[in-house]
């Protein structure tokens, strides 16, 4: 485990294991675009 500490690229991340073991990252991205319904608004693909 290791608790969401601020990283180099301006975010946050963090990691845990759930109760099987596996190990999960957990990341905030604060520079990620969001739509009028609080929903992640990703580019489409480009040309």
């Amino acid at each position: 485990m290791k608790p969401a500490t601020k990283v180099f690229w301006g975010g946050y991340s963090g990691y845990f294991s759930d109760p099987d073991g596996h190990l999960w990252e957990v990341a905030y991205n604060p520079f990620f675009p969001f739509d009028e319904a609080g929903r992640l608004a990703l580019p489409g693909p480009q040309s």
